[in-house]
C-alpha cells in the first residue's frame, strides 16, 4: 500500500500593506543611485528653476518692483512644474522598462514604493528649493518682508506637490510623450487660475470657485503672505497645510492607482 503526498506550490509572499521604513529607504536609495547616472535629469531638477528665476529677474530689469511682486510666487511654481515633469517621466520609464514589474513581484508594498520614490525626489527637491531661494534672495535681490525660511518652506512644499502629481499621473500614461501631455491638463489650468496674473476674487465666480480647490492657488497665496507680512500668519499656516495635505493625498492616490506595467 502506497501513499502519495501532495505538496502545494510555493507562493510568493503577499506584500505588506503597511509602510516599512527599511523597504522605503531601500527604494529611495535605489532611485537616487539611478538618478546619479542621469545627469541631465539632475540638472533639469536642480538648475532649471534657478535659470528661469535669473531670466525673469532681468526680463524685469527696468521694473524691479514687478519682479518682487511675482518672483516669490514663481519661486514656488517653477519647482512644482519641474518636479512634475521629471518625476512623471522617470517613474514611467521605470514601468516601461519592467523595473516596477520586478519590484512589485517582491514583498514590497505599493505604499513603500511610492514613499521611496517620494523620498528620493523629495531629497532633490530640498536641494532645488534651497538653491532657488538662495539665488532669489541673495543674488537677485528679491525683496520679501517675511522670513526666508518660510519662503523656503513653501518652495519645498510646492516641489513635493509637483513630485506627488508626477507620480500620480505617470500611472495613466503609456509613453513619455503622453506623460508630457498631462502637463497642459494638470499644470496649465492651475497656473492660469492660481492668482498669479490677476487676483482670484477678480475672476468670474465659476473660475474663482474652481481656483479654490486647486493646490497651486494656496502655494501662491502662501508665498504672498511671506512677501507682505513679517511674521507667520494664520493664513500662511492654512495655505502651507493645504499644500502639504494635497501632496499627501495625491501620494495616496498614486499608491492606489500604481500598476505593474503599462498596457
Amino acid at each position: 500500500m502506497s501513499t502519495t503526498t501532495s505538496t502545494a506550490p510555493p507562493t510568493t509572499p503577499a506584500p505588506n500593506s503597511a509602510l516599512n521604513a527599511s523597504r522605503t529607504l531601500a527604494t529611495a536609495a535605489r532611485v537616487l543611485r539611478q538618478l546619479r547616472h542621469d545627469p541631465r535629469s539632475i540638472a533639469m531638477m536642480i538648475l532649471i528653476p534657478c535659470v528661469m528665476l535669473f531670466l525673469l529677474r532681468y526680463v524685469f530689469d527696468g521694473s524691479p518692483r514687478t519682479f518682487d511682486s511675482i518672483g516669490a510666487s514663481l519661486l514656488g511654481i517653477f519647482p512644482l512644474i519641474t518636479m512634475f515633469l521629471v518625476t512623471s517621466i522617470a517613474t514611467l520609464r521605470e514601468r516601461t522598462s519592467g523595473t516596477l514589474e520586478r519590484l512589485l513581484a517582491m514583498p514590497l508594498g505599493k505604499g513603500d514604493l511610492i514613499a521611496g520614490y517620494a523620498l528620493a525626489f523629495g531629497t532633490l527637491a530640498i536641494i532645488q528649493s534651497a538653491l532657488a531661494t538662495g539665488l532669489a534672495l541673495w543674488f537677485l535681490d528679491l525683496d520679501v518682508i517675511g522670513s526666508p525660511w518660510l519662503l523656503l518652506l513653501v518652495a519645498l512644499l510646492d516641489a513635493l506637490l509637483g513630485t506627488a502629481l508626477g507620480l500620480f499621473v505617470s500611472a495613466f500614461a503609456a509613453s513619455e510623450f503622453q506623460a508630457v501631455q498631462f502637463m497642459p491638463a494638470v499644470i496649465f489650468p492651475q497656473l492660469l487660475l492660481c492668482g498669479l496674473f490677476t487676483p482670484r476674487d477678480n475672476m468670474h465666480p465659476a473660475l474663482e470657485a474652481i481656483s479654490d480647490v486647486l493646490p497651486m492657488s494656496y502655494a501662491v497665496d502662501g508665498m504672498k503672505e511671506v512677501l507682505h507680512h513679517t511674521d507667520m500668519t494664520a493664513a500662511f499656516v492654512r495655505d502651507a497645510l493645504i499644500v502639504a495635505g494635497c501632496a499627501l493625498l495625491v501620494l495616496g492616490l498614486g499608491a492606489a492607482t500604481l500598476r505593474r506595467r503599462t498596457a
